[in-house]
This record gives structure tokens, sequence and C-alpha cells, in this order.
């Protein structure tokens, strides 16, 4: 069985090109399919297994085939708790139940899901002066990022290049240029391209971050705290007390500038604002790409002799990289602090007799 629909935007603008549509039942995702960039999309039921993006909403598109193992049909029960949501960086999205659907059938029309833009914030993770360019620029851009999700660097530097020749206002060409470049192992090449997309566009953060992240692969910890104090002063997240786990569904990730934040204040010597931007990374980090922070949270709470605090986070580290270069290391520094806790509970024992 088939569910076909559309995404429309509120407003009647066009459907951002990585338009998803989620059935989510209980709170997870359990299958995904992309829209069309006129909005419609097909998902199929029934299916003995889940499906995600690899579907298509291209009719055309081998994804979008009929799997062998389908089904004609699922069993409402299966749909309880189950919507359908759009999902897109920088919007929201209506929901729409499946409780209610005809659940046997070929193909059945579930009507239009509704998109609203975010509310803009101050920095932003995409430049709009790239919808400015000429079609040229255009043109050999989208070729590049096609080149390069292709994996083929060489080409994809060659549309770069050309994007920002045509057009060398384009933030967006500069920093994809920077970022092929630094795969291809030209750093310095790569620092000028992403130096002059943060030049065209300071509110526009990719750049800072990749420049961050050389930063920090060489210990330079001031350049690294100027880049990402940067990108914090633009993040709303920055003003607010977060106390709760966030999953940050933007590509562009903060956690990453919050760690880095972390560490080059904690290698300043600042050690209460890298509490304070370590915690923070910790609370977006939910794909826990930086398990080296867990090790840097044990030594800003060793310091303050908070040993079960610090235990914990090695703990963390090493669940989360028990095979890592620190993780031989770290086991060692687990072994002291636990030693060291036993010692200040021991002397907090009150007296038995």
């Amino acid at each position: 069985m088939f569910l076909r629909g559309r995404v429309a935007t509120h407003d009647g603008a066009p459907v951002p090109n990585d338009m998803l549509v989620e059935r989510v039942c209980n709170n997870r995702v359990r299958q995904q399919v992309y829209a069309s960039p006129h909005g419609d999309f097909s998902m199929q039921l029934g299916s003995r297994a889940d499906s995600f993006p690899e579907a298509s909403a291209d009719p055309t598109s081998p994804y979008g085939a009929a799997r062998k193992d389908s089904l004609m049909g699922i069993s409402r029960r299966e749909l309880t708790n189950c919507e359908l949501r759009a999902s897109a960086s920088g919007f929201h999205s209506s929901v729409i139940s499946l409780l209610d659907i005809d659940t046997f059938g070929g193909s059945i029309d579930v009507g239009v899901i509704v998109v609203q833009r975010a509310t803009k914030i101050e920095g932003t993770t995409l430049s709009a002066i790239p919808y400015k360019a000429p079609k040229d620029a255009r043109r050999a851009y989208e070729k590049g990022v096609q080149a390069e999700k292709n994996g083929k660097l060489a080409d994809a530097r060659k549309y770069f290049e050309t994007a920002v020749e045509i057009y060398p206002s384009s933030a967006n060409a500069w920093f994809q240029l920077g970022t092929v470049l630094q795969r291809e192992n030209q750093k310095d090449a790569a620092r000028k391209a992403y130096t002059q997309a943060m030049t065209i566009d300071t509110k526009f953060l990719p750049p800072y971050l990749s420049l961050a992240s050389m930063a920090y692969q060489t210990g330079n910890w001031t350049e690294v705290l100027t880049l990402t104090d940067h990108i914090l002063d633009l993040d709303p997240l920055n003003h607010a007390a977060v106390t709760n786990y966030i999953l940050d569904l933007d590509p562009f990730t903060y956690a990453g500038a919050y760690f880095y934040n972390a560490m080059a204040n904690y290698q300043l010597n600042k050690f209460d604002d890298a509490e304070k931007s370590g915690l923070k990374a910790e609370h977006l980090d939910l794909q826990t790409h930086f398990p080296q922070l867990h090790l840097l949270l044990a030594e800003i709470f060793a310091r303050k002799n908070n040993y079960a605090l610090a235990i914990a986070q090695i703990q963390t580290y090493l669940a989360l990289a028990p095979h890592g270069k620190d993780a031989d290391q770290a086991r060692e520094q687990l072994a002291e602090l636990e030693k060291l806790n036993g010692s200040v509970s021991t002397r907090e024992k009150p007296d038995q007799r």
C-alpha cells in the first residue's frame, strides 16, 4: 500500500530540495522518503523492513520502485500513534494522523502537509547570497555540490572555482570550495577560501566552525576561542539556560562550536567558561560526535575535587570509545579517581560507634 500526498509551504514558496517526509510511530521515526522538488511524495507501507532516506519521491528513481517484500496491507494496530510529518532545517511541520486511514487498498491520498519557516535567528547556516547569483554561477555551484556528494573532489573543486569566478560574492560557494580543498589536504588554500566566505557574510557560520576545527588540530587556542565566540554570540541557546538534552536537527551543529570553545577556554585557563561551554556541548551532542568532550569535563570536575562527576564522565567516554586512542590513559585516570573518591567517602563516613 502507498501513501501519497504533498508538502507545501504556508506562503507558497518553493519546497526545499532536502525536504523529508517521515512516518513517526510512538515518537520514533520508522520510515522516511524525500519529497520531490514540487513537494509530491509517495511512501510504501507494508514492507517487512522500514526504509530510510534512500527512498525517493521521484517515480523514475530505482529507490522509489516497489520492494519485492511488500505486502498489500498493514494492520490498523501498527499505525496506532503513527503520524506523518515533514522535516527540513529551518521549518516547522503540521502532522497527519494515520490512525483513521483505510489500511487496505493500493494507494491513499493523505492530503497536504504544511510547513512554515521557523523564526529567523541572527546567525545562519545558509547564506542567501547564492540566490542572487547569475544562472551560470548557480548551475556551477549545484554541479559542484553533486560532484562532491559523489566523491568526485577534483570535479567539485573545478565547479566551485567556476562558481566563485563568475560570482565572487557567493559565501556558500567559497565555503564549499574550502571544504573540498580541505578534503584534498590543501590546508592553506582551504583557509583562504573559508576566510573569503567569512568576509562576504559574517553571519554565515559554517566557515567559522571549519576554521575553528583546523585551529583546534594545530593547538591555536586563541584562534579557536575567537572563532567559536563569534558563533556562540549568534546562537540563541548561548543566552538561555539549557538544562535538558537537545537534538539539533540543523545540519550545522552547534555542539562542535561549544566543544571547541570549551577546549580553548580550558587550555587558556578559563575553567569556569570551559565548564559552561562543555556542559552545553554535552546537552547538544546527542549523536556523540565528540566523545573526548567527556574527558575534558572529567578534568574540569577533578580540578574541583568533584570525583564522582569526573568518574561518571570517564565512564561515559569509555562506553562511547572503548578502543579510542585515549582509552588506556582514561582507564588509568579512572582508577586514580576511584581511589580518591573512596578516600573522600571514608573521611566523610560518620562514626558508627
